[in-house]
């Protein structure tokens, strides 16, 4: 494992090659340092406790680790303990190589075969850091025998404090069901609608979002900053989670994610696929977002 530093101006961003996470990326705003995406606790942090971390070669879950294309049947097996879904892919967990590093750039590579996943691929991410945004590129290209839908996204944990709000306007969202999947498209409810800057709601949020416009604004007024957060068109779905004291007993209402993603959850077993896209041996599918910071 090895912790990469990357500074420029006021901007600092530390990634880490285990599970290819960032582990924090800050702001210096004079005599305040503004956390951007939540800090990791230490340099050994695991995913579900770093800033953010990738989702290839799709993210989500698939319903009953199984789907059907071009008229055969693949199956998953779990990849984490305590989710009997194969979820989010493999490079949350993985061994990532730095593939190039210079001055305020840095990629890391992996490749991915056999395992829980009838998956085998390439994939990379890019980190750009301007003096006044971080740009992250993700890619993946299909190193399997067959044609194969695939899929992209990162998965952030913003700081969440009091006075937060989110803006990101967006189509449909899907419900959830039993097993943390999605369940069906309806109208967004009033307390997810953040077509105008709103507050995250005080309960428990685990749902997709379709016919995102791929612009988000996260403002922290206490903190006199926001961050906004542009997507490639390639990322037009989103999904948000704010957790609870159910399923976290140690969640203090300081953190919640909001995922660009290329395709909804369980796209595999969907009608279109979800917008996951069919790779042929030796496809590739990338897409970008940019974090820019702002003073409010």
């Amino acid at each position: 494992m090895s912790v990469i530093e990357l500074k420029n101006g006021a901007l600092t961003l530390r990634v880490s090659t285990a599970g290819g996470l960032i582990l924090g990326y800050w702001w210096n705003k004079g005599a305040e340092t503004v956390p951007l995406l939540r800090p990791a606790p230490n340099d050994e942090a695991d995913a579900l406790s770093s800033g953010c971390y990738p989702l290839v070669p799709f993210g989500n879950r698939v319903k009953n680790n199984r789907f059907t294309f071009d008229g055969r049947s693949y199956g998953f097996s779990a990849n984490t303990q305590w989710d009997p879904h194969y979820l989010h892919g493999e490079g949350w967990n993985s061994e990532w190589s730095v593939e190039r590093q210079s001055g305020n750039e840095l990629e890391l590579g992996l490749v991915h075969r056999g395992g829980h996943t009838p998956y085998e691929y390439r994939t990379y991410q890019r980190f750009l850091l301007r003096e006044n945004e971080l740009e992250m590129e993700l890619g993946v290209e299909n190193l399997g025998e067959h044609s194969l839908p695939f899929g992209l996204g990162w998965h952030p944990y913003f700081p969440m404090t009091p006075q937060t709000t989110l803006t990101a306007p967006a189509r449909r969202f899907w419900t959830e069901v039993d097993g943390w999947l999605p369940g069906k498209a309806e109208t967004i409810p009033d307390d997810l609608n953040f077509s105008e800057p709103s507050p995250l709601p005080h309960r428990w949020v685990n749902n997709g979002f379709e016919g995102w416009d791929g612009e988000a604004l996260i403002c922290w007024p206490e903190r006199g900053t926001a961050l906004r957060l542009v997507a490639d068109p390639v990322f037009r779905h989103a999904f948000i989670f704010v957790s609870d004291t159910d399923f976290d007993p140690g969640f203090k209402r300081d953190y919640f994610c909001f995922e660009p993603m290329s395709h909804l959850a369980n796209g595999h077993n969907l009608p279109d696929l979800g917008d996951l896209k069919v790779l042929k041996p030796g496809d590739r599918l990338s897409g970008r977002i940019r974090l820019h910071p702002q003073a409010i």
